[in-house]
């Protein structure tokens, strides 16, 4: 082809460009780590030094927002292991629900029903719109609830409906509220297996976001921007927002309204902190999620963060701001030239190696050789950064997810480099078109997985932490218990045996502990054949009975939560998924008698 003669004999120019390009981005990304550097010698670097103990001193009531479109499947999972695993009393569940959303409204009344600080906040109108549009009604809703029960909420914070709150976090945002009006919890994907390819890039990316670029706005004194999850904002900001903006604290037509929330925040005067990443009782203290694990959802999800972060917010504030705002502003808004760029030049890179291997092989000249020692210069100045980039995220990576997953750091980077190029690409064309057409950009919902039971065990409380905390023993009565059982008995069995909870109480002690469902089960609702599906022995063995097949699951209950071994035996007896509910002693015997 012709192009291939002109493509070559400009080589060397468009080499000499590409590498200046990268190098100057090079040494941009460069400076967060220099921040925190020069931060972390002349020590200024925020630490939490606080024991839990001192956490939970003099609580603010605080209200956690959950915006659910289409969430029926999580939604019950994330309130169930999450009032198990937070250590800290104050605080209310306010689920934002559609009127034509009825699966996911029919859960959350359930929930309400069952726990006596969640509440359904229902939206007036059909889903699904901006969860910017459902956090507002949340809010309106949560007024109402305090005018109707003369109290008030000190802080709010914001969660969606796949999160793992830590244990320890809610007693971070209660603590720093001292000094700041926002707070921002580090956000970090959950762990998955190496095959999960593209979820590997947000564990490497927020390793790295969560440990360098965070801190480092924190410490230059830029503006916080919220992560969307793990946000808690003053009563006084709200309030303010509310009154300014005719109750619409967030932005309906925002793709982004976390991002504009902090930039607005920020803007108005209000101290803000990102929380600095570091070890609680239960591993690191941050908000913990899935991801999106294929390459079409996640080009998906980062198409709206590129379009709602920077041409959006571009758009609506330009470069307003002082000049450390102006700088984070071009770091969040580069990609939209950098991603393309990068991806081009991983594209130019594996040609010219495999263009090597050739020259090599067929004793020819390397037809991608450039003689000119500045180009060369500069393309190693500019391999030489990005090695030291690749160094720290990787170190941020074994800091997080351990050595083993950051090996492959290096190969997902490339894998980034794609997933990147084509969201920064689909941002600009769906921007375009919806200028050009006059059409207002349409919110892109990330669909949502809740972890298995095994993935939140680190979360979980001890049983006397929860039927103390609930309520349901008293601390003293507890301790006196505790003295007079002999090593190795079960707590709850013996608190049952002497009386001092109910069979019912100690049920819903274990469903909160562990996060299973609990209810009462009718032994004539219970069919016969039904009862037949798995072998006698398994009741003896691990204490359940098969009571119903439901939308292809059979739902076994029991008194005690089977271990995952069990589980896993019963998958030989069946082929249908195993759902498990706890049910009180009482119950489980009325089934048993039916065998």
């Amino acid at each position: 082809s012709d192009l291939v003669p002109i493509f070559f004999s400009l080589w060397p120019r468009i080499l000499a460009l590409l590498a200046a390009i990268l190098l100057f981005t090079g040494l941009d990304d460069f400076v967060p780590f220099v921040i925190c550097l020069w931060a972390s010698v002349r020590r200024r670097k925020p630490a939490i030094e606080s024991s839990l103990g001192d956490f939970l001193k003099e609580e603010r009531r605080m209200a956690i927002f959950v915006p659910c479109w289409k969430e029926s499947a999580v939604i019950a999972n994330m309130i169930r292991y999450n009032l198990a695993g937070i250590c800290y009393h104050n605080f209310d569940f306010f689920l934002g629900v559609y009127p034509n959303d009825e699966a996911t409204t029919e859960v959350a009344a359930q929930l309400a029903d069952t726990f006596r600080n969640v509440h359904v906040a229902a939206c007036p109108h059909p889903g699904p719109t901006s969860k910017a549009d459902c956090l507002n009604w949340i809010y309106q809703r949560m007024t109402l609830f305090e005018d109707q029960h003369g109290i008030r909420f000190d802080t709010v914070v914001l969660h969606d409906a796949e999160d793992i709150i830590h244990p320890e976090a809610l007693a971070v945002i209660n603590r720093e509220r001292v000094h700041y009006a926002m707070i921002q919890v580090p956000v970090l994907p959950l762990a998955t297996p190496l095959r999960d390819f593209t979820h590997g890039v947000y564990c490497d990316e927020f390793a790295e976001f969560q440990t360098i670029d965070m801190p480092a706005r924190q410490i230059s004194k830029s503006f916080i921007p919220s992560n969307g999850v793990g946000t808690g904002f003053s009563r006084e900001i709200l309030n303010r927002l509310a009154a300014e903006r005719g109750n619409r604290i967030f932005d309906p037509a925002s793709l982004t309204e976390d991002y504009e929330t902090g930039v607005s925040v920020h803007k108005l005067g209000y101290s803000q902190l990102f929380a600095p990443l570091v070890r609680g009782a239960k591993g690191f203290i941050a908000t913990r999620e899935y991801f999106p694990r294929t390459v079409r959802s996640a080009i998906r999800q980062r198409t709206r963060w590129v379009t709602g972060i920077a041409l959006q917010c571009w758009e609506r504030s330009g470069w307003r701001g002082s000049w450390r705002t102006r700088y984070w502003f071009w770091r969040d808004r580069k990609g939209l030239i950098a991603n393309p760029l990068t991806l081009l030049t991983n594209i130019l890179f594996t040609a010219g190696v495999v263009d090597w291997f050739q020259s090599v092989a067929m004793h020819r000249p390397w037809a991608f050789a450039v003689l000119n020692p500045k180009i060369v210069a500069l393309c190693w100045m500019t391999l030489s950064l990005q090695c030291f980039r690749l160094t720290v995220r990787t170190f941020c990576a074994v800091r997080v997810f351990g050595v083993r997953f950051a090996l492959g750091v290096p190969l997902r980077s490339l894998h980034a480099n794609f997933v990147n190029c084509f969201a920064s690409l689909g941002a600009i064309w769906s921007y375009s078109v919806a200028r050009l057409h006059r059409r207002p950009l349409v919110w892109l919902k990330t669909e949502h997985d809740y972890p298995s039971r095994d993935a939140l065990l680190l979360h979980r409380r001890e049983l006397a932490d929860v039927l103390v905390r609930s309520g349901y023993v008293s601390e003293e009565k507890l301790q006196q218990a505790q003295e007079r059982m002999i090593p190795g008995a079960d707590l709850g069995d013996f608190l049952l045996t002497h009386r001092i909870i109910s069979d019912d109480d100690l049920c819903k002690a274990i469903s909160l502990q562990s996060g299973l469902p609990a209810g009462r089960i009718d032994p004539q609702s219970v069919k016969p054949r039904v009862m037949r599906t798995l072998p006698v022995h398994i009741e003896k063995r691990f204490g359940v009975l098969p009571f119903n097949v439901q939308a292809g699951r059979l739902l076994i209950a029991g008194s005690r939560v089977p271990s995952s071994s069990a589980f896993e035996e019963l998958k030989n007896f069946t082929r249908l998924p195993v759902e498990f509910q706890l049910v009180t002693k009482q119950n489980y015997e009325e089934l048993r008698q039916l065998l």
